[in-house]
């Protein structure tokens, strides 16, 4: 039984700004203060303090330290070095979450050996192509008493370390609300969806890539594509050279409610996420989860951590990310079979709810 329940979050990122890193310590951090822990959370600050990040502070139940961003790095970098110090020393658990906190929280641990240190790891920080970070994550993951990988696929990016101290804990989610915006059915026969910045890792390319075959099938074919728009010019592009950008519509970054909206009045999820050559992974697949939560299927990926997020041909169906013939074939299957897959979606999406996740964290905060 443990007396103390001290627990310090050091994140790479933290809402109100956007990342699903940040959303994942975010709910790890309501949800342990909702079973009677003192947390305190120490992440980076991309943008300038607002109204609406002060506001968010105030009236969360643990406290938020926020690093200023400076113009001169090594100012900030010492900051960030300073407070993780600071309240390590205050608080008995801590838990590293992102590429900066594995490495800096395993030299602090070097420092407070009788904490208990914990380590989360999401995909891209664990599968770097250069050498030398790569390295310096090995050497980091090594220091922490237990680490936490989202995703079995995860959890295999680091197994030549053979560790014996690792669990697979899933990405946990809030389900969502029905939006109280009127309903109305979005364009498309069928309509797709994808929420996510459009890059390269959420595969929006690949589903782009496919739709010529698609549309000799279903002609009224529409592809929605709600998130930052990183790479909109460059994928616009790509369809209109293709002959399909009268199917596809970006929707850009949106509220939830919005987006909630848009999610319900689609027909299926898709998700084609690829490995960049950067390293970039898709660790999990929270957003197929949300959807599924509104009775939505899906379909994702293979060879990604998108294979733990989707009930194969239960809440959806995984496929290469691109062959086009397994995409078509895909969509008939879950068309044809919409309410038992929609019905089945609901129930597999309702197991990964953060009431039920945050046990699993509990268990190994307590070992």
């Amino acid at each position: 039984m443990i007396i103390n329940k001290n627990v310090l979050i050091i994140t790479s990122e933290f809402p109100p700004e956007p990342g699903g890193i940040g959303n994942h310590a975010y709910n790890i951090a309501k949800q342990l203060s909702m079973n009677n822990y003192t947390v305190t959370v120490v992440c980076d600050q991309r943008s300038k303090i607002s109204n609406e990040k002060s506001l968010f502070d105030l009236n969360e139940s643990f406290k938020i330290i926020r690093i200023k961003k400076q113009s001169i790095r090594i100012l900030m970098y010492l900051n960030r070095i300073f407070q993780i110090f600071k309240h390590t020393y205050r608080n008995e658990m801590i838990i590293a979450s992102g590429k900066f906190p594995l490495w800096i929280v395993a030299i602090t641990s070097l420092f407070f050996r009788e904490k208990k240190f914990i380590a989360v790891v999401h995909g891209s920080e664990v599968n770097f192509k250069k050498k030398i970070l790569r390295k310096t994550i090995d050497i980091s993951l090594k220091k922490f008493d237990h680490i936490i990988a989202v995703s079995n696929f995860t959890k295999s990016l680091v197994s030549y370390l053979k560790l014996t101290n690792i669990t697979v804990i899933p990405n946990g989610f809030t389900l969502s609300k029905t939006s109280t915006i009127a309903n109305e059915k979005i364009k498309g026969k069928p309509s797709l969806i994808t929420v996510g910045s459009i890059s390269e890792r959420k595969g929006q390319r690949n589903v782009i890539n496919a739709l010529p075959y698609l549309i000799q099938s279903y002609p009224e074919i529409h592809y929605h594509m709600v998130g930052k728009p990183y790479k909109k010019d460059e994928f616009f592009n790509l369809a209109k050279k293709l002959g399909v950008d009268k199917h596809i519509t970006f929707h850009g970054a949106v509220s939830d409610e919005v987006k909630i909206k848009l999610l319900q009045n689609s027909d299926i999820f898709t998700m084609l996420s690829q490995n960049t050559a950067s390293g970039d992974v898709e660790g999990f697949g929270i957003a197929i989860l949300e959807a599924n939560s509104l009775g939505i299927p899906s379909i994702g990926a293979k060879n990604c951590g998108i294979e733990d997020a989707i009930l194969d041909y239960k809440s959806g169906i995984l496929i290469q990310n691109n062959n086009p013939s397994e995409f078509e074939k895909s969509i008939k299957n879950i068309l044809e079979n919409y309410n038992l897959y929609g019905h089945e979606s609901i129930i597999w999406a309702s197991k990964f709810s953060w009431n039920n996740i945050i046990k699993e964290y509990i268990k190994i905060l307590e070992l």
